[in-house]
């Protein structure tokens, strides 16, 4: 009897041990909360917050007079309130080409130094001995960096949105808030590029400064010169005399749009100005007796996210392959304390 009662005793005292063991968490959501919270105290957190607040701001305070003379005239017109976000005037561009211009540098600004800062500092050894995967090491910084990009983007969203409700009086429609939020989803995917390139770049360059040169570098070739460089390899394929054909034209001018849509940049300006203007009816080069055969009205959300799919899932892509790279280079490098 005294040996059932001690083995029953051991039993219960285990099932209670078991009971009171909290969960193991998976290893790359510690890692996430570590950089989260390394992320949102660091100086390139609140000076980043600060200079697309400052952009936000100036765009609506300088372009105030244009955007109410708009509003008056396209009273009850569908799309009013997206205007705050694509109305520009002589001296100040719109809200949507300056944050096409900027967010990138949100991405390079959280992962250039992702995994070489980590090495440099001699801790790289230390978190990769700890009881977690490997892979939770990446995983874990993308997501932190992802997840801080997302709290800038939507407070930047927000405060321009709040900003031409109380200057302007204008309620967004139902649909008009759709298009915002499917915006800012593709905004994000956009910004996850080049988080997921920066990374690419930590992992495969040693330094912290080189791999930012080479991510800054990358950002202004394909943001500034795509488009120059597609236009003047198209006219080397396919040059336009002045006795060229509209055929020979069109030719042309689709070669220059297929090739610029290699940059993520004019991926993301075609998605932007489907979703933020329903006007928009077609990308590309379009005859003009095609124009006068349209019949003159706007497209749902529906219609616009057909418009632009291909260019989404573009974005997606190159997004998964850039960190696909970086994943596959991290686990097949050598870490040595």
């Amino acid at each position: 009897m005294a040996q059932l009662s001690d083995t029953a005793s051991k039993a219960d005292a285990s099932s209670a041990g078991s009971v009171e063991r909290p969960p193991l968490r998976p290893g790359w959501t510690v890692v996430a909360r570590k950089e989260l919270a390394d992320h949102l105290l660091s100086v390139r957190f609140g000076v980043l917050l600060i200079l697309l607040a400052l952009v936000a701001a100036g765009t609506v305070f300088a372009a105030s007079d244009a955007i109410r003379g708009v509003a008056e005239q396209a009273a009850g017109v569908p799309g009013v309130f997206l205007r705050l976000f694509t109305v520009a005037t002589d001296s100040v561009p719109s809200f949507i080409s300056l944050v096409a211009l900027l967010i990138p540098l949100l991405g390079i600004a959280f992962g250039f130094d992702a995994v070489n800062g980590e090495r440099a500092q001699r801790t790289l050894p230390r978190l990769v001995s700890q009881p977690i995967h490997r892979d939770d090491v990446i995983n874990g910084k993308f997501a932190a960096g992802l997840t801080v990009i997302m709290l800038v983007l939507a407070s930047v969203t927000l405060l321009v949105a709040g900003l031409g409700l109380l200057r302007l009086g204008i309620r967004p429609a139902a649909d008009e808030v759709a298009r915002l939020l499917v915006w800012l989803l593709v905004s994000v995917i956009y910004v996850s590029f080049w988080l997921a390139f920066s990374t690419l770049c930590s992992v495969a360059l040693r330094r912290a400064a080189t791999s930012a040169l080479v991510a800054i570098g990358a950002w202004l070739v394909l943001s500034l010169f795509a488009p120059l460089l597609a236009g003047i390899i198209a006219d080397g394929i396919r040059p336009v005399s002045d006795q060229a054909t509209v055929e020979r034209v069109l030719s042309n001018a689709r070669l220059e749009n297929a090739l610029a849509r290699i940059s993520p940049s004019t991926l993301y300006d075609e998605a932007t100005r489907a979703f933020l203007n329903p006007e928009t009816r077609t990308l590309g080069a379009v005859l003009p007796q095609q124009t006068d055969r349209a019949v003159p009205s706007t497209l749902s959300l529906e219609q616009s996210v057909l418009l632009v799919w291909p260019q989404t899932v573009g974005l997606i892509a190159l997004t998964v392959v850039c960190f696909a790279l970086a994943y596959i280079s991290f686990m097949r490098q050598e870490i040595r304390a």
